[in-house]
């Protein structure tokens, strides 16, 4: 009996001391490099390059992205692609978390200094917030690579087209306007990458 509580104790601690080992080797994850490696959980706020925003039946790619801070209010656009459409995804939360599918348009001939009110599309939108804000990008993020940008959002000013929304970006004298809605966060479904870009180099 007492030999076999012997040989008992000796295993244990052989195989003690083969996992030190092995974790010494790197064979083995220690507590502090569980805690580095990347989390594979997406939200909204969390995507990364690579990484796949299913929206409407297509899987786009999230090719860039871009952190807006106007004052210490931050928020981020996403650029999607799926082959050779682009969208941005907006994402901000305020009061509560809003988030726009956007198409860059060229049909739309915009001054220097956007007008309060303007049509497009045969909508009617009002300026609701204007403003300067810096940038902080990954990925391709196309024409937008100034340092820092003039924003001027809109929002459709009849209530039956109330989550049509429009804004105007001045980069460097570069101006460009996209077009879209407001959708629930729930309609998308959001997919982990491997960290790199799908479309270009």
């Amino acid at each position: 009996m007492i030999t076999l509580v012997w040989l008992g104790v000796i295993a244990v601690v052989v195989v003690g001391v083969v996992l030190v080992v092995r974790q010494s080797q790197g064979r083995l994850p220690n507590q502090g490099d569980r805690a580095q490696l990347p989390s594979l959980a997406r939200t909204i706020f969390t995507l990364e390059v690579g990484d796949i925003v299913q929206y409407m039946g297509t899987d786009w790619v999230v090719e860039g992205k871009l952190t807006y801070d106007s004052n210490g209010y931050t928020w981020l656009e996403y650029l999607l692609q799926d082959g050779d459409r682009l969208r941005w995804l907006s994402v901000e939360e305020d009061d509560q978390v809003e988030v726009n599918f956007l198409e860059p348009t060229q049909g739309l001939d915009i001054p220097s200094t956007p007008p309060t009110h303007l049509t497009f599309g045969g909508v009617a939108y009002r300026q609701v917030e204007a403003g300067t804000a810096r940038m902080t990008r990954a990925g391709t993020t196309l024409n937008r690579q100034a340092e820092q940008c003039r924003y001027f959002d809109y929002a459709a000013s009849d209530d039956a087209s109330n989550d049509q929304v429009l804004s105007v970006e001045d980069w460097e004298g570069g101006l460009e306007v996209t077009v879209g809605t407001r959708i629930r966060p729930t309609a998308l479904t959001l997919l982990p990458g491997d960290g790199h870009r799908v479309y270009g180099a």
